[in-house]
């Protein structure tokens, strides 16, 4: 007998659950209106979990697994999901990885059975692991090359010292030369484990036909031995001033702690972050871009994880208005604290905040992701009503509380990359 469990209909999202007998879940959400389905299978843990010696492993994992099967080569694996007009795809973050897919809803079952066997049988082959390597050194090349993700890459590495948050997803040259097959399929073995495993799917579908797909191919997955807790990091306040004489322009990136993913206080945090940078009309586009004249790119980027979380502000400027953008943002953070928020600018963010949010949910693609999200961090499921009164219910008072609590001069963290010609700046030029 089949243990099986299954939740009812949610009456407004129609979300059906069913955990098959070896503990991996399996979340659906018709969208009877499209002729898509997007399907994605989640792995539980990402780069966070590796030590300093894996530092990229779980990237370097999910290359391989389009490298070939017993029954498919890697061109095989392109082929048969380009072929029927579809798109398959995968993804590392910090805290996940996704194997994903969208075709047409006649295509379900032709393409499930691939993402099944390419999660399911990767061969690891020596020759195909060297080859990846050169690949993916490339590829850090390019990143190392882009001067917004490294100086992001920078202050990460910083703002979480000595753990893995702080590490690249995409490893290092030195931990990437030293994977060998050994490594690769014992990581792979520990964390792709039924317990650690989550397929979600939206679209023109049915949840019985996809838990029916997702017996036939994965139920004989066996259970294996619980992923271990990952440690709680630090957040650290350093200053960091790197100098690359080759860059036309200086980019800062600044940043100071915030909530995790799942406190009660995150959708306040995300309508201050709104407020902030996070858009056109948001207070450091207006006044750094549009009255200043400072810079082209500035905007800020609320990071949340499942214990630990950063509200970061890049900015890209020359180096002689670079100490002006810096005073600039610290001036913002000072009136956040200090000045009541006005009805009008928290409406402004609100409604900023809700459309953004209901728009981005208008594809499967994003319904499929949003499932997997509210299933990992939250283990229960949102309607779109219910996350628009969350966030109508942020006080004025609640959005200033949390700038008094993360603006402060401790405990911003700052990093400067480009030709910095003598640029200084110290602590005590962050007072907020």
């Amino acid at each position: 007998m089949l243990a099986t469990t299954q939740a009812a209909p949610s009456i407004v999202r129609d979300i059906e659950i069913t955990t098959l007998k070896n503990g991996m879940r399996v979340i659906t959400e018709p969208m009877s209106h499209v002729r898509s389905v997007s399907v994605g299978v989640w792995i539980g843990t990402g780069s966070r979990r590796e030590t300093s010696e894996q530092n990229g492993i779980s990237h370097f994992i999910e290359h391989m697994l389009f490298k070939g099967t017993p029954s498919r080569s890697s061109e095989d694996i392109a082929r048969s999901v380009d072929s029927i007009g579809g798109n398959l795809d995968a993804f590392t973050a910090k805290e996940l990885v996704c194997f994903n897919t969208k075709v047409l809803d006649e295509h379900l079952a032709q393409a499930f059975e691939v993402v099944a066997d390419v999660i399911l049988n990767p061969l690891f082959r020596d020759e195909d692991i060297a080859k990846e390597k050169s690949v993916i050194l490339e590829e850090i090349k390019m990143d190392v090359d882009n001067p917004d993700y490294l100086v992001h890459e920078i202050f990460s590495g910083n703002f979480w010292k000595d753990h893995a948050l702080g590490r690249p997803i995409l490893g290092t040259n030195e931990t990437v030369k030293r994977f060998d097959r050994n490594m690769i399929s014992s990581y792979y073995t520990e964390v792709y484990t039924p317990s650690n495993l989550l397929i979600t799917a939206a679209g023109n579908l049915s949840h019985k036909r996809l838990v029916d797909l997702a017996r036939q191919y994965f139920e004989g997955l066996s259970t294996r031995s619980e992923v271990p807790p990952q440690t709680v990091p630090s957040t650290h306040a350093r200053i960091s001033l790197r100098n690359k004489k080759e860059l036309e322009q200086v980019h800062l990136c600044l940043g100071v702690p915030c909530y995790p993913v799942s406190h009660q206080q995150r959708f306040a945090s995300y309508v201050l972050n709104t407020m902030l940078g996070g858009g056109m009309s948001s207070r450091l586009f207006q006044n750094i871009r549009e009255r200043q004249g400072l810079a082209y790119a500035v905007f800020s980027d609320l990071n949340p994880y499942r214990d630990t979380g950063c509200m970061s502000i890049y900015a890209g400027t020359s180096i002689e208005s670079a100490r002006k953008v810096v005073d600039s943002i610290l001036r913002e953070f000072t009136l956040l604290k200090q000045d009541r928020i006005a009805a009008e600018e928290l409406r402004r963010a609100k409604d900023h905040l809700k459309g953004s949010l209901m728009l981005s949910l208008e594809s499967t693609s994003s319904r499929m992701s949003n499932l997997a999200r509210q299933e990992m961090y939250f283990q229960q499921f949102y309607t779109l009503d219910e996350l628009g009164e969350k966030i109508e219910a942020v006080t004025a008072d609640e959005v200033q509380a949390i700038a008094r609590t993360f603006f402060d001069q401790k405990q911003i963290a700052l990093t400067v990359l480009g030709n910095l010609e003598g640029f200084k700046i110290t602590r005590d030029d962050l007072r907020c």
